[in-house]
């Protein structure tokens, strides 16, 4: 491939751009479709209200989503205005409704959960909790007793999940840091 380039006029000589021995016609420019005005992007979303996991830092991997999964499934029963509309595909296949807004999932160590959970409570704001006992029954019967069992205080808290204000959960989670 051989080509030039030249950026000002020789005299006697036409400007000429970049040229290669392979240059053949321009190829035809498709025709533009018609404008059609974009409509302004929709402000963002910011919701006044927070729904935040919190989990002690020495889970494991399959721990931390199972016991995520079982916290936040306590909400949208008690709280049904955290659920947003059903979904559909362009197809129209139906699917389930999911939460209205994002889930914030932070890590701390057991002190942190602890302090976590005796300020929510205080606070009286929804709350969803998951002992270590929890690893050790196979349904809902019984992780209700075992919870039951033990004293607020006495908990062995693996997890807990907290909704309401978002200056009060961020108040509820001081000391927690974003899980990674």
């Amino acid at each position: 491939m051989q080509g030039m380039y030249k950026t000002e006029r020789a005299p006697g000589r036409q400007a000429r751009g970049m040229t290669t021995d392979t240059d053949t016609a321009p190829a035809a420019v498709p025709a533009l479709a018609p404008h059609v005005p974009l409509a302004p992007a929709p402000a963002p979303v910011r919701f006044d209200t927070k729904i935040a996991v919190l989990l002690r830092e020495d889970l494991e991997t399959w721990q931390r989503l199972n016991v995520t999964a079982f916290l936040v499934s306590g909400l949208g029963p008690a709280l049904p205005e955290v659920i947003g509309a059903p979904y559909a595909d362009a197809d129209g296949t139906p699917y389930l409704p999911m939460f209205r807004q994002p889930v914030l999932v932070f890590e701390g160590t057991a002190g942190t959960l602890g302090a976590a959970h005796g300020r929510a409570v205080s606070r009286a704001l929804p709350l969803a909790v998951f002992t270590s006992d929890l690893f050790a029954t196979g349904n809902d019967r019984d992780n209700r007793a075992a919870v039951r069992a033990v004293p607020r205080d006495g908990l062995d808290l693996v997890g807990l999940a907290v909704y309401g204000p978002r200056n009060a959960v961020d108040k509820v989670l001081k000391g927690a840091r974003m899980h990674p």
